[in-house]
């Protein structure tokens, strides 16, 4: 498993027991949603800059 995969794994789980605390805590279902959504989106970018290998420089 690549390193990216592992990140984005990781990071699914995270959110979703986030999200399983927001619906046990009485959280609105639309907002639980907006918080998946964003945090997944920070977890890719992450991911992304956590896993790209640097340019090779160009002489």
């Amino acid at each position: 498993m690549s390193s990216f995969a592992l990140y984005l794994f990781g990071m699914l789980v995270l959110i979703g027991g986030l999200a399983y605390g927001a619906h046990l805590a009485g959280l609105a279902p639309q907002w639980i949603a907006v918080g998946v959504i964003v945090l997944l989106g920070l977890g890719i970018v992450k991911a992304v800059a956590r896993t790209r290998r640097p340019d090779p420089p160009t002489h």
